[in-house]
């Protein structure tokens, strides 16, 4: 059986995973500062976030005992590229559109 692993897309569909993503544009957190903005447990939060890193959105590094989580840029750049990917494709599907009824159109 085929599956599908779950991309950065797929990731960001949870509201929950959308707004840990927010808080870290705005800077680097701990899962105790990004679970204070939010209306779920820490270790909740912190299954958001293997989630994230898991996607390639989120990394972490060490700060003494403490993990800090900020975004990956890698795994965001990718996301952009495959937005722009689409976006270029509807835009060029568009424009043969147009193209095509100019044509047509005496």
């Amino acid at each position: 059986m085929v599956t599908y692993q779950d991309d950065g897309w797929g990731v960001l569909g949870d509201p929950t995973r959308r707004t840990i993503v927010l808080q870290l544009a705005q800077r680097p957190q701990a899962v105790v500062e990004l679970a204070a903005a939010l209306p779920i447990s820490r270790p909740a939060v912190s299954q958001h976030l293997k989630i994230l890193k898991d996607s390639g959105l989120v990394a972490e590094h060490a700060e003494g005992t403490r993990r800090i989580y900020h975004l990956n840029e890698v795994g965001l750049t990718a996301l952009r590229d495959q937005l722009d990917a689409f976006w270029n494709r509807a835009l060029s599907g568009y424009q043969d559109i147009i193209d095509k009824s100019t044509k047509e159109t005496p």
